[in-house]
């Protein structure tokens, strides 16, 4: 089965990186950091973890306001919350954008439109990152070498235009899908989903509003690892979190982890080896990054458990 080989592979790699880690890193050290975390510091982060889920619920209705989408915006909350939590057990990065598209799409007859506006939201939020981390390589500038620079200025600015294609998706599946596969029900699935994200460039307002929160929830993130590192007492400037976190979010998007751990975490410690931060402490770091991601995910869970089952 599909998704019993893609979870099990999942649970490979993610074990397979705890236990590279671990092998290397003084676990007790890290437990010891994470202990006396600063809890002022720990306090402000989770502050941030409930202004980051608001801003992103707004930001996707703002979306499906656009497309014309007929939700109460209670109803859409609560769907972004629950979708959050039942991705946690999901692909990392693709998980609750499914879960939450499904769960639209079977509440209104504009399914297609309510696909897009997730997936519209998860391009601008790639934007966004990309945006984030070019800003952050700029200021970061004269600690990196003028190649090195170029090539991850290059690669940054090319991964935001390519995502910035994807507002033209309809153009191109009518130029690359055979014409006979058109009144097929899957073609004609895939010029429908295709036109409902190409209606987006009819709301440049809108678009810029969304791009707008996309960029704060991406720095509200960046000080969630700041405060983080400030209770852990890691000596870093936020110039460089502007840097690595980015990095470190593009990393978590990859549908290799569960729940964050794992891959994004060696991310997080390899990142901050150059600027001398002892693995133990970025392990602790990053460790803490998806236990503020959890506690952030319990609004949804108790959504989930309290959620009208259909009657029978």
């Amino acid at each position: 089965m599909r998704i019993f080989r893609s979870t099990t592979a999942r649970l490979i790699i993610t074990a397979a990186i705890l236990a590279y880690l671990l092998r290397s890193i003084d676990l007790g050290a890290s437990v010891h950091a994470m202990l006396r975390v600063d809890p002022w510091w720990f306090a402000f982060t989770l502050l941030l973890v409930a202004i980051d889920r608001v801003v992103m619920a707004v930001r996707w209705l703002l979306l499906l306001r656009a497309a014309d989408v007929d939700i109460p915006a209670a109803t859409a909350l609560r769907i972004f919350l629950r979708s959050s939590f039942v991705g946690s057990f999901l692909p990392a990065g693709v998980g609750a954008d499914a879960a939450r598209a499904y769960a639209i799409a079977s509440r209104t007859s504009r399914g297609s439109q309510a696909v897009a506006s997730v997936g519209i939201d998860r391009v601008l939020g790639l934007v966004a990152i990309a945006m984030l981390g070019i800003a952050g390589l700029a200021g970061w500038a004269q600690h990196l070498e003028a190649a090195l620079r170029l090539r991850l200025l290059a690669v940054a600015t090319l991964l935001g235009l390519a995502v910035l294609m994807v507002f033209w998706v309809d153009r191109v599946a009518r130029a690359c899908l055979p014409a006979r596969w058109h009144g097929t029900r899957w073609g004609w699935r895939v010029l429908r989903l295709g036109d409902a994200i190409g209606a987006y460039r009819r709301h440049p307002k809108v678009l810029a509003q969304v791009m707008a929160l996309s960029i704060a929830v991406q720095l509200v993130r960046v000080f969630q690892g700041y405060g983080l590192g400030r209770g852990l007492g890691i000596q870093v400037g936020v110039d460089y979190y502007l840097v690595f976190m980015p990095i470190a979010m593009l990393v978590l998007l990859l549908p290799v982890s569960i729940s964050g751990f794992g891959l994004p975490q060696a991310a997080i410690v390899w990142l901050l080896r150059p600027v001398g931060v002892p693995d133990a402490e970025s392990l602790a770091l990053s460790t803490l990054l998806i236990v503020i991601g959890i506690i952030g995910n319990l609004p949804g869970a108790l959504l989930y458990a309290i959620r009208k089952k259909p009657v029978t």
